[in-house]
């Protein structure tokens, strides 16, 4: 029975054997053949984490010609004011004009605990179709439904008739799971069983004389990125499809159309993916993220090897590269020898710490947000290219964990989220960001980028050595001085390796 049949997609915990604990070195994960981590994640202290709702409204947020009505506490849903530029950004590049996510609460409180919060949903829905008329209404599923038991499918099997709009629910109830990628599982779930079902009589469809690709972008790019990709999918003779973020609803069904989709990052992808293979023989690609120049050129091999382009894709990539690489030129002499630390969901941290190797420097530490089954390969990648070993840490932040291994790899430069980098920065360790939707990042064109700004970065650093004499971290010397996995419970089989 294939996962869509179902009302909520299944966790990843057990769909992909997601894990979110592990501590120790690249030697060690390749040893267990990647079995890193502990089941369910478990620490004996956490010091905190993130919350599928996250990812998910920065997903449902972007999609034009929508409202977002959350059915839980009125605080859920809050983290959507800090991704709101990034949606406003995203509007401005793909469409010209300026527009801001529209996201509403049901505002459950203790009476609706205690009696049920359907009847206030259902409201909600009426009053969001008739104010904003909008295309889709995302009704997400926060902790609270799901602990009294509203049943917000119910709900919207019951209403679609009553309004305009399109009702998909959407469940986030963050206490389900630990690894809150699953929030792309839940937004493409709702997508397939109602989005990509057939599309409204009023709707012309538009095909391609070309083959036609489907690329997929979760609110992992911005569009910038995704011009870097259509250049290189389009030098191939191809039509891009780019779904879902930004992505008019009245577009989406063109996605069952496409003669290949193809990932950009397999944490991200292979929910919709399989799906489009099952319902309408999609075939897809779900390997490599086009990030570094040997990931870029292998995942357009991928692609090319598809439509019988392998001869046009090997003189593209040999131009490519050349060009790259005498451009690199000016940067290497600073990165050789240079220690680095990444941080970041693992795909981006894992091709990332490849791409830097590339560059020249000295990988001594990567943490990743979880663990599964898609990031062998690079882990085997990252291992042959840097031929030493270095720290891995598989956590769902933990920022006591990461300054631990600060403190002990003394890196030069530390890459992570924006949110992330402020341990780093206050230990006086110079800082990038590893993704931001108005900077490139992938292709061959996001190598040279990210070198330009590593480059300018570590010639100055001096911002946050200076800000770090007069910040502190509030951890003990004896905290640093101790194994920074101390928390993390040992399985049977990493106990006996």
């Amino acid at each position: 029975m294939s996962n869509f049949e179902l009302k909520e997609p299944p966790r990843r915990e057990h769909r992909l054997n997601a894990c979110i604990a592990s501590g120790g070195t690249l030697a060690d994960m390749t040893n267990r053949k990647m079995k890193c981590c502990v089941q369910d994640g478990e620490r004996s202290f956490s010091q905190n984490s993130i919350c599928l709702l996250l990812p998910a409204l920065g997903m449902m947020n972007s999609i034009p010609n929508s409202v977002v009505l959350m059915h839980g506490a009125v605080g859920c849903g809050s983290s959507a004011h800090g991704g709101n530029a990034g949606v406003r950004s995203g509007n401005t590049h793909r469409w010209g004009a300026v527009k801001d996510g529209t996201w509403l609460s049901t505002a459950l409180d203790e009476r609706d605990v205690i009696c049920g919060g359907e009847e206030k949903l259902e409201d909600a829905i009426r009053e969001v179709d008739r104010r904003y008329k909008p295309l889709i209404i995302f009704v997400v599923a926060g902790c609270v439904p799901g602990i009294i038991g509203d049943d917000v499918d119910g709900v919207a099997e019951r209403l679609q008739s009553e309004v305009a709009a399109k009702l998909l629910p959407v469940h986030c109830e963050g206490f389900k799971t630990k690894i809150w990628a699953t929030a792309y599982d839940a937004v493409y779930h709702a997508l397939g069983r109602v989005m990509l079902q057939e599309p409204p009589e009023n709707i012309a469809l538009e095909r391609s004389k070309k083959p036609t690709v489907n690329l997929m972008n979760v609110s992992s790019m911005g569009r910038v990125d995704e011009v870097e990709l259509e250049r290189l999918l389009t030098a191939l003779g191809l039509d891009v499809n780019i779904f879902p973020v930004f992505t008019k609803p009245e577009k989406m069904y063109s996605m069952t159309h496409a003669d290949l989709s193809i990932s950009t990052c397999p944490t991200h992808d292979d929910y919709m993916l399989t799906y489009l293979k099952e319902k309408y023989n999609i075939p897809y690609i779900i390997k490599h993220m086009p990030i570094g120049i040997e990931n870029t050129s292998e995942w357009l091999r991928g692609v090319a090897e598809f439509f019988g382009l392998t001869r046009e894709v090997e003189e593209f990539i040999k131009i490519e590269e050349a060009e790259l690489k005498k451009a690199l030129e000016e940067f290497k002499p600073l990165f050789s020898g240079k220690k680095v630390f990444v941080s970041a969901g693992e795909f981006r941290a894992l091709s990332t710490a490849i791409l830097l190797a590339e560059l020249g420097f000295e990988v001594v530490a990567v943490r990743s947000y979880h663990h599964d089954e898609f990031a062998d390969s690079e882990y085997e990648k990252l291992a042959k290219i840097t031929e030493k070993d270095f720290a891995l840490n598989i956590a769902n932040c933990q920022p006591f964990e990461e300054a631990n291994l600060i403190k002990r790899v003394k890196p030069d430069i530390f890459l992570g989220h924006m949110n992330g980098n402020a341990t780093a920065a206050k230990l006086g360790v110079a800082t990038t960001v590893i993704y931001n939707v108005g900077l490139q990042f992938v292709g061959y064109q996001g190598v040279y980028q990210l070198a330009r700004r590593l480059h300018r970065q570590l010639t100055n650093p001096n911002f946050n050595q200076n800000m770090s004499k007069w910040v502190n971290l509030p951890y003990s010397q004896e905290w640093y001085e101790q194994d920074p996995f101390t928390y993390i419970k040992k399985g049977e089989d990493q106990g006996n390796e």
